[in-house]
């Protein structure tokens, strides 16, 4: 009889991504969710999954296309399945589009197409077409020829059909030039009715004039335009050589994005069926390539700017971030650290904090380096002037500048290149490993002493985005940690050399072997007959070595309750391999971000935050820094953060089983939404500080 152990069941990740954008959607078929927040969903859940076809879509295809027998049957299926689920949610996406363009109106704000115009309004489009749009546009006639470079990955077109006089069919692709001219173009009230509020897409603008982007060469009886999207293969080929060799280099891979393998078509489904085949077959799309009927509109990602013309009721209440009274007592934000470690979570307090600790050091005299990791930097950075700033005063600046951060190469390489003719010495990270830690560390002279202070966090350092997703930043002057930041710092530099980190965890060399084994130290004080418990939250859990792990440790008796925003291919709640393991997701105003990990630790609990998922790739391939939280006030709001967030009956779905997003029962249990619940606690923590 065998006893081979049966493998554990393992949730494919790609599904899990499906399941994730799935719950954004439900954010935008929320009723409760103010009417132009439900709109700008769409935008969020339409970006996602573009990104989802560039990004995961075209891995599986090239496993697909390379693997051979069992192998290749796999990914086959799951190529299957996920354009099974994608078609399941593009149609949920159209009934959510129809509803709130429904609710739009009865709000008197109405998204017009070039058949619903009154005279005084097709006046109106036709100057703005001839004046803003037609300079812009650069048609191509597809005849016999491949047009598979001439498509830029994202963008959107149209598609023409032109029926000549004479009988005879032209094809063309016009552009739809929203990189130079908005999406979505107010035009006047219909005469009569001022209370309305006009919208037309610049689509439809196209579409109101078509005949005349080719007037003077054809004769046309009839044009017909349908617009399309090509997304490509967004891999980025680099060499190793991090020099100014990989300046040159992801210069070209970005130039070879735009031209990389189409792995999805999406089509206004009303096409008729010759210009569909004639798309495919000058695209040269095969048979692992998603073709996708939709609406009438695509690139729904624009929505995520939609204008509010109705009351400001229609979107969120404006979100103020809190000032921390601890850091406005002090004079220098370097000397409120010295005093105790600082812990803020964003958006609910202000991530000017983080600006000012760089803004401070480069004109404190007393300050000699400055050191910074910079994964994602925004474009118009405030960080990036100070740190410009700070070398202009003398300063010894160090950047490290990652240029392989997915979809922000461009603004990465931008800011790479001023800050180095700054005189900051800019360093592109290791070759092989992408450099995602969030690090700051400022040396400054004390006296006889050189003191360090330090920032450890779980996101970038982004203005932008910090307004919108939830992380965690530690400041600290702890010199020991600030030792084994400096060691980062140099282990960058030089990877050849070997630090002994006597508190951070550091990928790729020990944070595995850290999560694991404080996994097994829980595991074993369950066999024991102790408490033993796992609190933990992240954006993605997809390491199989760590799931299999948490399944010992749950069949154990560890109890194991996970916060997973993101893919999660852990299947919590299978009798005999999770079934002490529970698995929420949050989906809500603010984008769940942070990294948090605790561990009961018999009693003595370790509280770690990091910039690490408990994904392969940041175990193993990036460089990401784990960091134990020791402030006992400071452990005290990330256990307060991680219970009030489990206790979300408002936005939390469960994930179990087919990760179908059912909303957690609230039963007779008050309603408790966690977001607006920290962002009072956090005002209730202020104002106990006191002024």
């Amino acid at each position: 009889m065998s006893t081979r152990k049966k493998a554990p069941q393992i949730f494919a990740k790609e599904l899990s991504w499906l399941s994730f954008n799935a719950r954004v959607l439900q954010e935008a078929e929320d009723p409760s969710v103010p009417l132009i927040e439900r709109v700008r969903f769409m935008g969020i859940f339409s970006n996602n999954l573009d990104e989802f076809y560039r990004v995961r879509y075209a891995d599986v295809r090239r496993l697909a296309v390379f693997s051979k027998g069992r192998e290749k049957a796999v990914w086959e299926k799951l190529l299957d399945d996920i354009r099974d689920a994608s078609g399941d949610l593009q149609a949920r996406f159209d009934a959510v589009y129809r509803n709130c363009l429904n609710e739009l109106r009865r709000n008197s704000i109405y998204l017009v197409d070039e058949r619903q115009l009154d005279q005084q309004q097709r006046e109106f489009v036709k100057r703005y077409f001839y004046s803003r749009v037609l300079p812009e546009l650069a048609p191509l006639m597809i005849a016999d020829t491949i047009i598979t470079a001439q498509l830029e990955d994202g963008w959107i077109y149209l598609a023409v059909r032109l029926q000549l006089q004479g009988g005879s069919t032209r094809y063309a692709i016009v552009n739809i030039p929203t990189d130079r001219l908005e999406r979505f173009v107010v035009i006047p009230s219909p005469a009569g009715q001022p209370q309305r509020q006009v919208i037309m897409v610049l689509d439809n603008i196209i579409r109101a004039c078509l005949p005349a982007v080719f007037r003077g060469t054809f004769d046309i009886q009839s044009a017909e335009a349908y617009t399309i999207k090509v997304t490509r293969d967004a891999e980025l080929e680099m060499g190793e050589g991090i020099t100014q060799s990989v300046v040159d280099a992801v210069s070209s891979s970005l130039r070879k994005r735009k031209q990389g393998d189409p792995v999805r078509l999406v089509y206004d489904r009303r096409m008729p069926a010759d210009l569909l085949d004639t798309l495919v077959k000058r695209l040269r799309l095969g048979s692992y390539d998603n073709v996708l009927p939709g609406a009438r509109y695509h690139n729904s990602k624009d929505f995520m700017d939609f204008p509010n013309l109705g009351p400001k009721t229609l979107e969120n209440k404006p979100f103020s971030q809190l000032p921390v009274s601890r850091i406005e007592r002090c004079a220098n934000i370097l000397d409120a650290i010295a005093e105790r470690d600082i812990l803020l979570n964003y958006p609910y307090h202000s991530f000017r904090y983080v600006e000012q600790m760089i803004s401070t050091a480069a004109i404190d005299p007393a300050v000699r380096s400055i050191s910074i990791t910079l994964y994602r930097v925004a474009k118009n950075s405030h960080i990036g002037r100070s740190l410009v700033c700070a070398a202009a005063n003398g300063k010894e600046v160090t950047a490290i500048v990652e240029l392989r951060a997915r979809f922000d190469e461009a603004a990465n390489l931008s800011w790479a290149q001023r800050l180095a003719e700054a005189g900051v010495q800019v360093i592109f990270g290791i070759p092989g490993l992408k450099v995602h830690s969030k690090l700051i560390m400022v040396s400054r002279q004390e006296g006889s002493t050189l003191r360090r202070y330090v920032h450890i966090g779980t996101g970038n350092f982004n203005e932008k985005t910090a307004r919108i997703y939830t992380d965690i930043s530690l400041f600290t002057a702890n010199q020991e940690v600030a030792e084994d930041v400096a060691n980062v710092f140099d282990f960058i530099r030089h990877t050849y050399r070997r630090h002994k980190f006597r508190h951070l965890a550091v990928s790729p060399l020990t944070n595995r072997s850290l999560f694991l084994r404080l996994i097994h130290t829980e595991l074993l004080n369950a066999r024991a007959g102790r408490p033993a418990s796992i609190f933990l939250k992240c954006n993605n859990l997809v390491d199989e070595q760590i799931i299999a792990r948490l399944y010992e440790a749950s069949e154990a008796g560890v109890k194991v309750r996970a916060i997973v925003r993101g893919m999660c291919s852990l299947m919590a709640g299978v009798e005999g391999q999770s079934s002490n393991i529970e698995v929420i997701s949050i989906v809500d105003r603010f984008l769940e971000h942070s990294r948090i990990y605790i561990f009961h630790n018999d009693g003595e609990p370790r509280y770690l935050m990091s910039s690490a998922d408990l994904m392969t790739r940041n175990l193993d391939h990036r460089v990401e820094v784990t960091a134990p939280v020791y402030d006992p006030v400071a452990q005290q709001r990330l256990q307060r953060l991680m219970d009030t967030q489990w206790a979300d009956n408002v936005k939390a779905r469960i994930l179990s089983g087919p990760q179908e997003n059912e909303y957690r029962p609230r039963g007779t249990r008050k309603r408790f939404r966690s977001q607006e619940v920290l962002a009072r606690l956090y005002a209730e923590d202020e104002r106990d500080e006191g002024p």
